[in-house]
């Protein structure tokens, strides 16, 4: 029988080599996981021996993982994932019942399948139903008590926008077409999201600041909206990064935009399937920001 077929890999061992590859740092993962740095050293070392490889490479004052450490990564974050599933399939009660999530159409796109697949997995008969709309309504509706969470847009300044509500920070960027005669008009022709939402705040603000005329030739709630009409060369759009595909470009000769943020909000008393499937979006944005 081949050592491949005898190794395993100890979950404890792998969660040291998670929190020291994200830190950075032995030190600072040892206080993460409760050990004393040697003690992880020590972890490391046992570890590279079983793979054969070296995991990590010592810098004067950081540790960062290898091609192969990358690689022990990835599979790491999934078998921890796997091993708390099983663990809280068969030791967490039983949760049922419906939650009721509110978001933009633009918010969650690439995390909110993840985490609905990871409630389904972990708690089936929770149900999810899921309604749309702008960032101001749904905290509205938050605080009305019509809804169980939601996920809204927030600027640095905003009042969703203390520790525990912060999911995920975005980079802002103008879009527009790389040939376009948009950006050159002036007035400055705009496409933005609705009132209330912090995508049009930071541009409005960014323009001010740096006193350019401008003019709000579109609005809308989607993301798509804006795009639209940056793709005819009718406005430029602020929009998030990952949200400007081609063609597209994020804009270089307007100024600067301020990172916005994606707020996670819970009515209060919602429930346990509500605590369940915002401890899923916040796992999935999680693995997306460090992706």
């Amino acid at each position: 029988m081949s050592n491949a077929a005898t190794c395993t890999l100890d979950t404890d061992v792998l969660r040291s080599f998670v929190a020291i590859a994200e830190a950075g740092s032995f030190t600072a993962a040892a206080r993460q996981v409760h050990r004393t740095p040697s003690a992880l050293s020590m972890q490391i070392k046992g570890l590279e021996t079983t793979l054969a490889q070296t995991l990590f490479v010592r810098e004067a004052r950081r540790v960062r993982v290898t091609e192969h450490g990358e690689m022990l990564l990835s599979y790491a974050r999934r078998l921890l994932q796997l091993n708390a599933e099983a663990v809280s399939h068969f030791l967490t009660p039983g949760v049922a019942g419906q939650v009721r999530l509110g978001l933009p159409d633009d918010l969650g796109r690439r995390t909110l399948p993840p985490a609905l697949g990871q409630l389904a997995r972990e708690h089936p008969q929770v149900q999810v139903e899921v309604i749309a709309g702008g960032s101001a309504k749904l905290a509205a509706r938050i605080a009305a008590g019509d809804l169980d969470l939601a996920l809204i847009s927030a600027g640095s300044d905003d009042s969703p926008s203390r520790a525990n509500d912060i999911v995920a920070t975005e980079r802002m960027v103008w879009a527009g077409l790389a040939d376009g005669r948009a950006s050159h008009h002036r007035p400055l022709p705009l496409a933005l999201a609705n009132r209330g939402c912090a995508w049009r705040d930071c541009a409005l603000a960014a323009l001010d600041t740096a006193g350019i005329d401008y003019r709000i030739a579109y609005s809308s709630e989607s993301g798509y909206g804006q795009s639209a009409a940056a793709l005819a060369d009718l406005a430029v759009a602020a929009l998030p990064a990952g949200l400007v595909e081609p063609p597209l470009v994020a804009l270089r000769d307007l100024p600067a935009l301020a990172p916005t943020h994606i707020a996670l909000l819970q009515r209060a008393d919602a429930g346990a399937a509500a605590d369940s499937l915002a401890r899923c979006l916040r796992t999935a944005f999680d693995a997306d920001q460090r992706s």
